[in-house]
């Protein structure tokens, strides 16, 4: 799934970016509307993802396909 941003001008929505879909093509928006987290969550979260995003420059991850086949297998 693609992620767009848009924004509601003049009570019509208008995203600013290409459409790379065929004419005609019908697409769902999500009203985004915050979330609850704290700066303290935040800024864990953050650090969480920068960590993630460290492992995975180092080679120190598990493609998801193989881990959910692995998981498949134990079951």
């Amino acid at each position: 799934m693609q992620a767009l941003k848009a924004r509601v001008v003049n009570g019509r929505y208008v995203i600013d970016e290409p459409a790379l879909l065929p004419e005609g093509a019908e697409v769902e928006l999500v009203v985004v509307a915050g979330d609850d987290l704290t700066e303290k969550d935040r800024a864990a979260l953050h650090a969480s993802l920068d960590r993630a995003l460290d492992d995975e420059d180092a080679g120190r991850f598990v493609d998801g396909n193989e881990f959910l086949a692995q998981v498949d297998a134990d079951t």
